[in-house]
């Protein structure tokens, strides 16, 4: 197969959470009870952060994250950062998550949409200039962020105050004009590599899920449409040297998930029309369903397979993912598959159920798979 290492995504890639280390853990549970200040946990999340960059360039990965070290959360600091949004934290959000233990039930703060949506300032934007500085010579850092769609999915219309917003389309408007000027600080920060994360279009081919969306008041026939125009509006301009992907998985809490279904139900609109670099796909076991939707993959878009658990500690066998990785070939060009883990290893700061060991562990054999089948990263 031929080699393909200037741009990303690249051949061994991953999502970008990984497992806090105890001592940041510490840290946090220290400066929520006031033990310690602001500029005592920045420090613990500085050191941390330089340690994991460290082990990822190790590892032989050419992508460094901060491992969302300093977030509570995948999306929601950063949703709460937009102006016109407001935590609410006197009312949760009921989300029921799966394993194979059985369900795992959990409470989480939500937000409500009620001023004019705007970005006061560059999110995260901090965060990615101490990566930036942080990251070794050779390698790509990355910054993950939520998707526009996040910020509607959970609530859907009831979140968003009717007399700010009567009319959705100003909200999108809105929304799709704070992300392109995020987009445009934190390339002059320097970013070059940007996912958007997205869990509502896997989500929607879950039925269960789009009768969640219509109990909202939404459209569930078309609501994968929605959201793939207004990311596409929010890429609209972006500078040209910018590589951007996104990542659909069925939820990700304390190695538990939300949904299922193969990506059949959005495949045709999302890998055909919406506009990114690449897509981080969710494949580790048969809750996501084949490789069939891989066949509306157009040229020049990459696929990254993610074939490796970050759920549970088992390390896959290295012939099984090359198999499978013959097997996602059989639907679009091997030339544009790539390989990673199928979601983060702590989306939230709790984390999944295994240790940093083993998930380092799962990121060499990534590595050394991806070499063996490409002949390079």
């Amino acid at each position: 197969m031929a080699t393909r290492t200037s741009l990303p995504p690249f051949r061994a890639d991953h999502v970008g959470s990984l497992l806090r280390p105890e001592a940041l853990k510490r840290a946090r549970a220290e400066y929520a009870s006031g033990a310690l200040t602001a500029e005592q946990l920045g420090a613990a999340e500085d050191a941390a952060v330089r340690d994991v960059v460290r082990r990822q360039h190790e590892t032989g990965l050419r992508t460094v994250t901060d491992g969302e070290f300093r977030r509570s959360s995948w999306h929601m600091d950063f949703i709460y950062g937009l102006g016109g949004v407001t935590r609410v934290d006197d009312t949760t959000v009921d989300v029921t998550f799966h394993n194979e233990s059985g369900d795992v039930a959990a409470q989480f703060a939500t937000a409500r949409v009620d001023g004019r949506i705007r970005l006061d300032d560059v999110l995260f934007g901090d965060a990615f200039a101490f990566l930036r500085d942080n990251a070794p010579q050779g390698t790509t850092p990355k910054l993950t962020i939520p998707s526009p769609s996040m910020v509607h999915y959970r609530g859907g219309r009831s979140a968003i105050d009717q007399e700010v917003y009567p009319d959705l389309d100003a909200f999108w408007t809105d929304l799709t004009a704070a992300y392109a000027a995020e987009i445009r600080g934190v390339h002059r920060l320097g970013c070059r590599y940007l996912q958007l994360d997205d869990t509502s279009l896997a989500y929607l081919n879950d039925p269960e899920q789009r009768a969640h969306v219509a109990e909202l008041g939404g459209d569930p026939a078309h609501q994968h449409e929605t959201y793939i125009a207004n990311i596409n509006r929010a890429l609209r301009d972006r500078p040209a040297d910018l590589r951007v992907t996104t990542h659909l998985c069925r939820g990700n809490f304390a190695s538990s998930w939300a949904a299922s279904g193969s990506y059949d139900y959005v495949a045709e609109a999302l890998f055909g029309g919406l506009d990114v670099d690449g897509f981080f796909l969710e494949f580790d076991d048969a809750r996501s369903g084949g490789f069939e939707p891989l066949r509306y993959v157009p040229a020049g878009k990459q696929v990254v397979l993610g074939l490796v658990t970050s759920k549970r500690p088992e390390l896959e066998s290295n012939d099984a993912l090359k198999r499978r990785i013959d097997e996602a070939a059989r639907y679009v060009d091997a030339d544009q598959l790539c390989l990673s883990p199928q979601c983060g290893f702590s989306s939230t700061q709790e984390g999944n159920n295994l240790t940093q060991e083993e998930q380092f562990a799962k990121l060499r054999l990534i590595v050394e798979t991806a070499e063996e089948v490409w002949g390079g990263l």
